[in-house]
């Protein structure tokens, strides 16, 4: 409702698939809600980090540069591998018709994440869950922090129409950690 924007998931699908699938190399700790997610994912990812893991680490938005978005042990993905990769795919995103940035950034992060053969990736939602560019990540654990009312133009006017689409991050047999909600 009231977005030009078109949010499904077959532009990333598609996209991943051409590039060899890159988000089944890892599995994922995938984490959406209203507030609190990055500094969720900004504990998490460290924790996993400390324990032995290779960790990667998909967060949006950006402060100061977009390469903060993509990280591995904590390091930002070089201002080279960024290039590297926008150069070696032209061909490719330049196919993926209605591509949105968001969606190239998700594709560049999880083929990174494959290329440095992380052990697991947190993954922040970028908006609302059921059809954010990030849920076609296979995810060992989803948390879900507080949610309130954001993006009320796409994702619902109510409470309740919002839990419902980033509730839709959550699977089968996928343990769930989740902040109180209302």
């Amino acid at each position: 409702p009231g977005t030009s924007l078109t949010f499904e998931l077959d532009r990333i699908r598609s996209l991943l698939d051409d590039l060899g699938a890159p988000h089944e190399a890892w599995p994922a700790v995938h984490v959406a809600g209203t507030n609190g997610k990055g500094s969720v994912c900004a504990m998490v990812a460290p924790a996993l980090t400390a324990s032995g893991a290779k960790t990667g680490l998909f967060t949006s938005p950006h402060l100061h540069t977009v390469r903060e978005r993509i990280q591995v042990n904590g390091a930002m993905i070089a201002e080279r591998d960024v290039i590297a990769w926008l150069n070696r795919n032209r061909q490719r995103l330049d196919r993926q018709k209605g591509l949105t940035t968001f969606e190239a950034l998700t594709a560049m992060a999880f083929s990174y994440f494959r290329d440095q053969g992380v052990d697991v990736a947190v993954v922040e939602v970028g908006l609302g869950g059921k059809l954010d560019t990030t849920n076609v990540v296979a995810p060992v654990a989803t948390a879900m922090t507080t949610i309130a009312l954001d993006h009320t133009a796409v994702l619902g006017a109510t409470e309740a129409e919002i839990a419902r689409d980033k509730a839709g991050i959550v699977k089968s047999g996928v343990p769930l950690v989740s902040a109180p909600q209302t």
